[in-house]
């Protein structure tokens, strides 16, 4: 058989024309330079609050694992919406990540008539970062002036001077705001909510003597805690934290008025939609590497932190799961935000 002279030269061209088909898409193009310039993670939220404190846990991690920076940004407002809207608008690059919450991934889409951005078409979920509990909780020198002491104590002088007591939360749709309205509605009283721009101006207000009670994230308020300035009533987990084992939950303290009641938190990192899906991959695996560290792990769980670490799928059907939980809890709540 006569060999074509030609077929070399046609085998090379072809070669070099699917080289640069490879090379031109973005999972090749990840692989070959991401990242060449810091990242950003967009805290939804203002400093100082539980979605705060672990973006800065994990982003010095991230850091070090790829050789650029991974820098906080905190946008905050609407209960999380601006900072989600600002990264599911962002290119799809990799320099532009979230780290979001129960509120702006599982809350909101319930809660608002309108949201700027769709937490499932505009996203790509990477990992969780952590779940906690919320923690009730009132200013101790309040408590004591007022002579509450327990949940229940707690709901018999609510019951008895009906909106005396200010709400605050880390915003309008947020999982602290939830969790009282759920407590109202289940318990039947009527505290004034008054939402703030996130937990760190909540918290600020709530050690100063200015804000009766709050249903906060537990990392954030671990620091008061310990200090005495705030006082544990309950966690809204199902179960006891490890961080506060002599707390009782909201649905043990709270008796049959209460039974059922579960309203705690998650956080983590997703990309706009359309983020090569081996950026998503690596960042994922760096991030649970820094999860499972013993530096970290401990750091997060003294502060009443489940640190997590799964993949993008499963953290996908976990966000899914959560958007059916949260309506019927906003439902339940009667809780609206126009």
């Amino acid at each position: 058989m006569r060999r074509d002279p030609s077929f070399p030269r046609r085998l090379a061209l072809a070669g070099t024309a699917l080289l640069a088909a490879l090379w031109a898409t973005p999972a090749a193009w990840a692989q070959s330079g991401w990242p060449t310039k810091p990242v950003k993670i967009v805290v939804p939220f203002a400093a100082g609050g539980t979605t705060d404190i672990l973006a800065r846990a994990i982003a010095p991690e991230l850091s070090k694992a790829f050789g650029q920076q991974f820098i906080v940004d905190n946008r905050a407002g609407a209960g999380g919406n601006v900072g989600a809207d600002i990264v599911g608008h962002s290119a799809p690059d990799g320099y532009t990540l979230l780290m979001g919450t129960v509120g702006t991934h599982g809350i909101n889409r319930a809660l608002y008539p309108k949201l700027p951005y769709d937490p499932i078409k505009d996203f790509v979920p990477i990992t969780l970062v952590a779940a906690v509990p919320n923690v009730m909780e009132m200013n101790a020198e309040r408590a004591k002036q007022l002579g509450i002491t327990d949940v229940q104590s707690f709901i018999k002088y609510a019951k008895a001077h009906p909106g005396k007591l200010n709400m605050a939360s880390s915003g309008n749709g947020t999982s602290i705001h939830l969790a009282g309205e759920l407590f109202k509605s289940m318990t039947g009283v009527f505290m004034t909510h008054v939402p703030y721009r996130g937990s760190g101006p909540a918290l600020m207000d709530m050690v100063a003597g200015n804000m009766d009670v709050m249903f906060d994230n537990l990392p954030s308020s671990m620091q008061q805690i310990k200090g005495g300035k705030l006082l544990p009533l309950a966690v809204t987990s199902a179960k006891r934290s490890r961080a506060l084992p002599n707390v009782p939950t909201v649905e043990e303290a709270g008796g049959a008025a209460l039974k059922g009641y579960e309203a705690s938190s998650w956080f983590g990192l997703l990309a706009p939609a359309g983020t090569p899906a081996d950026i998503v991959t690596r960042v994922q695996q760096e991030t649970a590497k820094a999860l499972a560290s013993p530096a970290v792990k401990e750091k997060l769980e003294a502060q009443g932190a489940e640190p997590g670490g799964i993949t993008s799928a499963e953290f996908a059907k976990m966000i899914d799961a959560e958007h059916l939980k949260w309506a019927k809890v906003v439902k339940a709540s009667g809780a609206k935000v126009d």
